[in-house]
């Protein structure tokens, strides 16, 4: 195959954030795409076959743009352009993380870093209800925690209510010490990290006791009406289906509701059906109700947890194709053996 080069122009000072400590991200680029970037006069060369030269430059590109905002260029986003290139779709993560949600308490910007994050923010936005559903890491539960707070910070909502149902990951807790709120309080730790983090221990604390934030275990919700609050239900996976048509016949007027899960984590007991699977099937033609499926590609944490991801989706979906093929030949057989079996009967006859 013929090679193939583009150019690049990065500049000088930016030069040290978009291609890395170490020309770390360079060097992955070059590797993934099969190029080789060379420096000439201030200006970057890139050779190889194929769109690889374009690759690289869409990618280059992107990250120039992103460090050129004033925001830090970091590995997730090197990651996620190399995967655009790499299908040969247009854009890129400076597109998609000019959309800032709110900061930090810390300053740091709190953003969609892909595009399915993005169609997930948007569809809370112009939705009632909207479900998250989604692999760890894909940042359900925090954009969520994002939006509920500029809602509340801007007075669209009076309230935050956030829930989950209290059931223990695979392992059984034992007596756990103090009040009712002692109690359930290790099963909402997450929530109450987002919180923390993105609100400040100090505000938070203030709304807590005020009551305009509440965080509470799913079981609190039977009975109330939720007006002109913005609700969010983790963990929906862990939902019974009786307890999600609870929770969704709570919502009142004013209202907005985020409802996230993961389908592959299910700590219910074995062969239990899920909330959020029976919610899925019955509601989806339902107007104004959003369903946002995030994949592998919209893992936000570590790299090596996409990998994870990953390859647990692969083994998940190994093991249900050989449960598959089993069946069939059980079935097969099934139908061999009384087939086989008529026959002896007509004979003996």
């Amino acid at each position: 195959m013929a090679l193939a080069e583009s150019k690049v122009d990065i500049p000088q000072s930016l030069q040290g954030q978009v291609f890395g400590q170490f020309d770390s991200y360079l060097k992955k680029i070059e590797r993934t795409l099969n190029v080789t970037v060379i420096s000439r006069d201030g200006e970057l060369k890139i050779v190889g076959a194929g769109d690889g030269p374009q690759g690289a430059k869409q990618v280059l590109e992107d990250l120039c743009r992103i460090a050129s905002s004033g925001r830090s260029v970091t590995q997730q986003n090197v990651d996620y352009d190399l995967s655009l290139a790499m299908e040969h779709l247009r854009g890129g993560v400076s597109e998609i993380s000019g959309d800032v949600i709110c900061h930090t308490i810390s300053g740091k910007p709190v953003c969609p870093k892909t595009y399915g994050q993005k169609s997930y923010v948007e569809a809370i936005r112009n939705h009632m209800i909207t479900f998250g559903i989604g692999p760890a890491g894909t940042g359900k539960t925090y954009l969520a925690m994002a939006m509920a707070i500029t809602a509340f910070k801007s007075e669209d909502v009076s309230r935050i209510i956030m829930t989950r149902p209290a059931i223990e990951a695979g392992e059984k807790l034992g007596f756990l010490p103090g009040d009712l709120q002692s109690k359930v309080d290790p099963y909402l730790r997450p929530l109450y990290d987002a919180l923390y983090q993105i609100m400040g221990p100090d505000s938070c604390a203030k709304n807590l006791e005020k009551g305009l934030i509440e965080v509470a275990p799913l079981a609190y919700m039977r009975g109330r009406t939720l007006d002109n609050a913005f609700i969010i239900l983790d963990e929906a996976q862990n939902t019974t289906p009786a307890q999600m048509k609870m929770f969704l016949t709570r919502i009142g007027f004013g209202s907005k509701v985020i409802i996230t899960g993961d389908l592959t984590q299910k700590d219910l007991p074995f062969e239990a059906k899920s909330g959020l699977e029976v919610a899925v099937d019955v509601l989806k033609k339902i107007d104004d109700i959003a369903f946002c499926h995030l994949t592998s590609k919209d893992v936000v944490r570590h790299p090596l947890v996409q990998k994870i991801v990953q390859a647990y989706e692969a083994y998940e979906k190994k093991h249900d194709t050989e449960l598959r093929k089993r069946n069939r030949d059980y079935a097969r057989s099934g139908r061999e053996r009384r087939g086989s079996g008529q026959e002896s009967h007509t004979g003996r006859s």
